[in-house]
């Protein structure tokens, strides 16, 4: 299989400037290179567009730094070019790997034997489609497809033409994908509205009409902090579908959950995943992307601090800073494990 080149990645210069920084100030990298397996080692990791996972990404790019490598700026990306960059060794790592959100573009890229997943990062991402609570109560809406009702649809009609507007996925997440199959599946195609485009626009819009007292519908994950504006069970509603129904390779996949509710999304772990190549001949950093694992709650709790202000490259790495120091005996053992497993 040959890959194609990847789109030149765009660079987030600020980004590891001052962790690294600060990592020096404080004295952690050690000096013995016994404990410095990654010593003159390049690495670049990559993200999207999506600010939030600065955070995510970051903490990894700080322990790889604790274990000597030289850690890059951040490229960014879009998630389907970014996994052929990987595959092709143009860059390392990304922190953000959804499964199974993101396996056709895994197996595009090559799979496994061009790409290295293992470890869970972050487990239990839901998505789905949401709406206020007071208009799904008002008329007893409970599925996407009870949206085939024109007079239903117009209750979140907000540019006149009639159809239900949906604020939706950015083009190139792979949600999108998932979102234009529901359309025709569930029948909707002629009275919904799939809106894309800049995905923080849209939900600014969106929460902006739910302060208002407009009826909103809009598509969502998480772990992310619009479901801290936005609460589910306080102020909107999760839909469910009719049935399931995926894109592509998974399409006889069942997306219910434990619970019997159907989203229309299955249940997606985050992964680390790195260049294969690149992992094999770094036994502690593959290590290292195995064992490392961040709580849901804390993933929102860091996007909710920078919904509301804290969300400079500074703010970022102060809130690095501490979920390290709140997790210090946890955080020294994957170091420990890691060096370990480079001898």
């Amino acid at each position: 299989m040959i890959l194609p080149a990847a789109p030149r990645l765009r660079f987030l210069a600020p980004v590891s400037a001052p962790v690294l920084a600060v990592v020096c100030a404080l004295g952690v990298l050690p000096a013995n290179a016994a404990e410095q397996p990654g010593k003159g080692v390049s690495v670049l990791p990559i993200k999207s567009s999506i600010a939030e996972e600065t955070f995510q990404t970051l903490l990894v790019s700080r322990a790889l730094a604790e274990l000597g490598y030289d850690v890059k700026d951040i490229g960014e990306i879009d998630y389907a070019a970014g996994h052929v960059a990987l595959a092709n060794g143009d860059a390392t790592f990304l922190a953000a790997h959804w499964n199974p959100l993101h396996k056709d573009f895994y197996e595009r890229a090559g799979g496994d034997a061009k790409l290295y997943r293992d470890g869970v990062y972050s487990e239990g991402a839901l998505q789905g489609y949401l709406i206020d609570k007071k208009t799904a109560e008002a008329h007893a809406i409970t599925r996407i497809d009870q949206l085939k009702d024109p007079k239903i649809a117009a209750l979140f009609d907000h540019d006149g033409d009639g159809k239900a507007d949906l604020a939706g996925c950015t083009p190139g997440w792979g949600c999108e994908a998932v979102i234009e199959h529901h359309l025709d599946a569930y029948g909707l195609r002629k009275t919904v509205t799939h809106q894309q485009g800049s995905y923080s626009a849209l939900m600014a819009d969106t929460i902006t009409r739910f302060k208002k007292g407009a009826s909103v519908l809009y598509y969502t994950w998480t772990p992310y902090w619009v479901s801290g504006v936005l609460v589910p069970g306080r102020d909107v509603t999760w839909l469910q579908v009719p049935f399931s129904a995926l894109p592509g390779s998974r399409k006889d996949v069942d997306t219910a959950l434990a619970t019997g509710q159907n989203y229309g999304f299955q249940a997606n772990t985050q992964q680390i995943v790195a260049n294969r190549a690149w992992a094999e001949a770094n036994p502690a950093a593959a290590t290292l992307f195995s064992l490392m694992r961040l709580p849901n709650a804390d993933i929102n709790a860091q996007n909710l601090r920078m919904r509301n202000g804290e969300n400079s490259q500074a703010d970022i790495a102060r809130h690095v800073d501490g979920w390290i120091a709140g997790h210090r005996q946890t955080w020294d053992g994957w170091l420990a494990q890691a060096r370990k497993a480079a001898h």
